[in-house]
């Protein structure tokens, strides 16, 4: 069971055990806080307080519980393909490439070494077997669902996952929490950042990781739709579709990064609805319900976690999906995730590339 310290995987761990199962709780050491450069108080999954709060708990309900330390092989691709596609000026989605090539593999490995049939995860999502393939579908609770970062999942990782939370609410595993005295638990805050970069500044970050970045891209240009150049930036890779805030005001209406050419260092800024797209290409697809896309059918089809997803009918070719939207979608990221749905079903997911 991978156990961050959080109340939800806690509580999954809890449940697996009271179930039956025999569980061995594993904690995921992904990233040196000390060598992030940062200047915010560790915190997060890979902290010494989550750590031990998940040990304790293992403890207290009578299961063993273990460290895996993966900061080198988790840095190798995850944090250098961060940077990378920063550098290349898309918006990079770290915690779908972590989940797909790094934490599953690692799960499974010493799930072996244990002689564990299964590995368990606290995302609140749902696996069912059908036509001989194991499909992620949507967690029952809507505001909670993760489905959305797990469409990189091979099928032989899925097969052998279990998710106790997507039969559940939110305020439920708060309940089941406080019902087993674990109370400071359920009033634990949650973290929406990335987990190496734990002050939530990128910017620094990258400042930090690549030398001399700063004098590299300073002096880029501000160009409007009618291809004028209207300012002066620090750079490009300080910037992803969809930003308003510019750190320089143009006229009385908000502005936004509509475009990023990390050939010229220009960023392209227009009004609102110069974000709205209605077409993407998408590749490094994972399959997930079936390899076949019905051309003939509209699915659902989100952009990044929080969208709430746009009807689309789509074209396959070898390697990419082409996808069309009925309406216009705002701020499509290169970098970013499109994950397809049929009926709350992930069919499929991948990489938005650039148009």
């Amino acid at each position: 069971m991978a156990m961050s310290g959080g109340i939800d995987s806690t509580v999954a761990a809890m449940l697996l055990h009271e179930s039956g199962y025999e569980v061995i709780g594993l904690t995921m050491k992904t990233w040196d806080y000390e060598s992030s450069g940062g200047n915010k108080k560790e915190t997060g999954c890979c902290s010494l307080d989550s750590i031990n709060d998940a040990r304790k708990v293992a403890v207290e309900c009578g299961f063993p519980h273990t460290i895996l330390d993966i900061r080198e092989e988790f840095g190798d691709s995850i944090i250098n393909n961060f940077v990378d596609e920063y550098i290349a000026g898309r918006t990079p989605n770290p915690c779908v490439l972590c989940n797909t090539y790094i934490k599953w593999e690692a799960l499974l490995k010493r799930a072996d070494m244990l002689n564990c049939k299964y590995i368990a995860t606290g995302h609140y999502a749902q696996i069912r077997k059908e036509n001989n393939r194991f499909v992620v579908y949507k967690g029952i609770d809507s505001k909670k669902d993760q489905s959305y970062v797990l469409w990189g999942i091979s099928q032989d990782c899925l097969s052998r996952t279990i998710f106790p939370m997507g039969k559940y609410h939110k305020d439920d595993i708060k309940k089941i929490a406080i019902e087993r005295g674990y109370k400071s638990l359920a009033e634990k805050s949650e973290s929406y950042e990335i987990c190496f970069i734990p002050d939530n500044d990128y910017r620094g970050f990258l400042k930090r990781k690549v030398k001399g970045l700063e004098k590299k891209v300073n002096g880029g240009s501000f160009m409007n739709t009618n291809g004028e150049v209207i300012g002066k930036h620090e750079g490009y890779p300080f910037f992803t579709i969809g930003q308003r805030k510019l750190g320089v005001s143009f006229g009385k209406e908000p502005s936004y990064v509509i475009d990023i050419d990390p050939d010229t260092n220009v960023v392209t800024i227009g009004k609102k609805e110069d974000l709205l797209k209605q077409k993407m290409y998408v590749k490094d697809i994972n399959y997930v319900k079936t390899k076949q896309i019905d051309k003939e059918k509209t699915y659902l089809v989100k952009v990044r976690y929080k969208h709430q997803g746009e009807l689309a009918f789509i074209e396959q070719t070898e390697e990419i999906l082409k996808v069309f939207f009925i309406n216009k979608v705002n701020g499509i990221a290169p970098g970013q995730s499109a994950v397809i749905y049929d009926e709350g079903d992930v069919v499929a997911g991948g990489i938005i590339m650039k148009i």
